[in-house]
Order: C-alpha cells, then structure tokens, then sequence
C-alpha cells in the first residue's frame, strides 16, 4: 500500500494495541481518531 494523501480515508485495519487487545478502525466509525505510531522505532537510525 502506498502513502495516503492528507484528507483520504484511512483503509480498514485491526492492530494491538499497549495491552495486546486487538483494536478496530471500525471500533471508532464516526468519531473523530488520531493514530500516532514510531515507524522507525525498532530501526537503527
């Protein structure tokens, strides 16, 4: 998947979330969401 465009629709997905439990984007359908991750967190440099 490539880079999405500010403004587009983020795709559907299920993660983990910090207590292992899988969290859905349809879990939030309607609000407002804010996802912030680390991409080079775990990569040297």
């Amino acid at each position: 998947m490539g880079i999405l465009a500010v403004g587009s629709e983020a795709p559907a997905f299920t993660l983990p979330n910090q207590d292992g439990e899988l969290v859905s984007l349809a879990d939030y359908s309607g609000k407002n969401v804010l996802l912030w991750w680390y991409p080079r967190a775990d990569t040297p440099g």
